[in-house]
């Protein structure tokens, strides 16, 4: 029980959205005010996922460089933070939560006045012969991260080391990358015609052809059947319906879905994507002491007007202080977002932001496309690298709807232009006006996101 006067928090899951709400909470109410108790079932807390791939790759150090805040330094703020505690139950009515010991087994209930559910998403993994095999590596968490070097180390000194990615989002050409630069023969076996789902095809396609350049085969229109093991139990290959794929190690890169188990069992409200449904404060519908953030919830698209499942480093944190803040008495929302994201491959830069054609025929928009080649640079300044931007606009009415960007150094980040245009509800006529820096060693007079607003405003105005 808490003591005369003072809250309990629970907080479930250590990461970007739980860790922020807890420091947040703890920041406008102290110790004597507020108990904070904090379950996490991994080894590590408040730490970067999405610095894994690079990691992996020998570009940065890990895991330590990774982690934003241990748990010793959680704990010194005043934060009960339990490592390697699952939970395991929720009973929203009694207001507690069961959790299990990882490696004792050792359960316990713990009562709560107001509770965080920050758990995440969970890579996916469909149920195929094989799938987990020693050597087959879904990357998620750092624990994650660990296991894969763990087998990429043992596999050290052999010659010919195939890697084989399955899927080619976000994580997949990411980690293909890491690979490749670890020595890998990759091949990305991925599902649709083009990588990059996030990106209509065409803008796919000019992802594909780069990663071809680089040497990592892709393969389109594979359906995995299988993972193929050895007489050592260990992978050997990657099936689909017409091929086999030799493969000393796995990588899954098939995308994440709302860790949301708990919450469903609890009888919590999740939307069309599995994920929890909250009001703008962030706290659970139709519950008064639960709040919920980071990858495990669904979000309002400022765009489309539809909820969303945006599972990203940049929302779990901003969704942590939002909830920190009313648990701790202050007032904050999260009005939506706009479904921003940036990557890389090697060289190759790719971003998006806002809806692609299939996002806005599936709401009913009518929209026109505009798609230009520019540089990063003025023409004649060294170092110009090439980029394309596809800009979408709403019929009539010139609404910018959506931008896709992939290109070279200086590319990706422009995408922060559409961005904050897409926020604001700016027509493509209105991109056109705004005052953007210029000089030649970091743009063209007009930038490319510019160049790609003033056709589509020359599309909108033919379309009528």
């Amino acid at each position: 029980m808490a003591s005369k006067g003072r809250e309990r928090l629970v907080v479930i899951g250590g990461d970007a959205a739980g860790m922020a709400a807890a420091s947040q909470a703890r920041r406008l109410k102290g110790p004597d005010e507020l108990e904070i108790t904090a379950f996490e079932r991994g080894h590590f807390t408040s730490y970067s996922a999405c610095g894994i791939p690079y990691w992996v790759g020998g570009e940065v150090d890990g895991p330590d460089a990774l982690i934003a805040r241990t748990a010793e330094q959680h704990r010194e703020r005043g934060i009960d933070l339990r490592l390697r505690t699952e939970v395991t139950e929720l009973d929203v009515d009694g207001c507690r939560v069961r959790t299990r010991q990882v490696d004792t087994g050792e359960e316990a209930w713990t009562g709560y006045d107001k509770l965080v559910v920050a758990t995440g998403a969970r890579p996916v993994r469909p149920p195929l012969p094989g799938i987990d095999a020693p050597g087959v590596h879904g990357v998620q968490t750092l624990d994650d991260g660990q296991a894969l070097l763990d087998s990429l180390e043992r596999l050290e000194g052999d010659h010919g080391r195939r890697a084989v990615v399955v899927g080619a989002g976000y994580i997949g050409v990411e980690m293909a990358e890491a690979m490749l630069r670890r020595g890998y023969r990759v091949t990305v076996l991925n599902r649709g015609e083009q990588p990059m789902s996030t990106l209509d095809p065409d803008m796919g396609g000019l992802v594909r052809q780069a990663m071809d350049g680089m040497g990592i085969e892709t393969v389109a229109g594979a359906d995995v059947t299988r993972i193929l093991t050895g007489e050592d139990g260990g992978v050997r290959a990657v099936a689909t319906d017409d091929a086999e794929y030799p493969a000393d190690v796995v990588v899954l890169g098939m995308g994440v879905a709302p860790e949301t188990a708990l919450a469903r069992d609890a009888g919590l409200p999740l939307g069309g994507y599995g994920g929890l449904l909250t009001d703008l404060s962030m706290r659970v519908r139709g519950q008064e002491n639960v709040w919920a953030g980071g990858d495990c919830v669904e979000v309002l698209d400022l765009v489309s007007g539809r909820e969303r499942h945006l599972p990203l480093g940049t929302h779990a944190n901003k969704h942590g202080q939002i909830i920190g803040a009313n648990v701790g008495g202050g007032y904050a929302v999260f009005p939506g977002a706009v479904g921003t994201a940036v990557s890389k491959v090697c060289d190759l830069e790719i971003a998006r932001t806002g809806l692609r054609e299939r996002d806005a025929r599936a709401v009913g928009l009518q929209y026109v496309t505009a798609t230009v080649e520019s540089t990063s640079r003025a023409g004649y300044y060294p170092g110009a690298a090439p980029m394309t931007v596809k800009m979408l606009a709403e019929r009539r009415t010139g609404r910018l709807l959506g931008c896709q960007i992939v290109g070279r150094e200086g590319a990706a980040k422009r995408v922060d232009i559409a961005a904050v245009a897409l926020t604001a509800g700016m027509s493509v006529e209105q991109v056109t006006t705004l005052d953007l820096g210029y000089a030649p060693p970091f743009s063209p007079v007009w930038d490319p996101v510019q160049v790609a607003a003033r056709k589509a405003v020359a599309k909108v105005r033919e379309a009528g």
